[in-house]
């Protein structure tokens, strides 16, 4: 996949190549040439887009939903579901944790959710790691 970027402006597009040889083709001839006046930027996106989504998140632990959650809320880009698990494990036993992505993406939507087996953890997490620092960022703990 290749992205083509105005660089004077936030229009871009999207092409698909066949290969990452003819991907590589495209960005060595049009990279820095102009389009309607205007000097473009491509090259290769982060993901490609398209992906099935069941891919995505299949690289995400299965989460274990419980009547007994949090929602945590401004969690940085970098936060895994993993992280999270491990940070909100102190507080009790957590059954599942994931960080919601936007669909179609690996991208973070900036909050997620944690489980646990009670309502005494979920008060125990709120108290103890509501405005707790996670990976640079002050977090929101709520119940869900």
């Amino acid at each position: 996949m290749v992205l083509l970027r105005k660089l004077r402006s936030r229009r871009f597009g999207f092409a698909t190549m066949k290969t990452v040889e003819d991907a590589n083709a495209v960005i060595e001839k049009l990279n820095d040439t102009e389009i309607g006046g205007r000097k473009i930027k491509v090259n290769i996106t982060e993901k490609p887009l398209g992906v099935d989504s069941s891919m995505i998140q299949a690289e995400e632990p299965q989460f274990v939903d419980s009547p007994h959650k949090v929602y945590i809320g401004n969690l940085a880009k970098t936060v895994t579901s993993d992280v999270l698990k491990d940070f909100f494990s102190e507080s009790g036993n957590v059954l599942g944790a994931k960080v919601q992505r936007t669909p179609g993406t690996s991208k973070s939507s900036g909050f997620g959710f944690v489980s646990f087996s009670s309502n005494e953890e979920v008060e125990a997490a709120i108290a103890a790691l509501n405005n707790a620092v996670l990976e640079g960022q002050k977090i929101r703990v709520n119940k869900a």
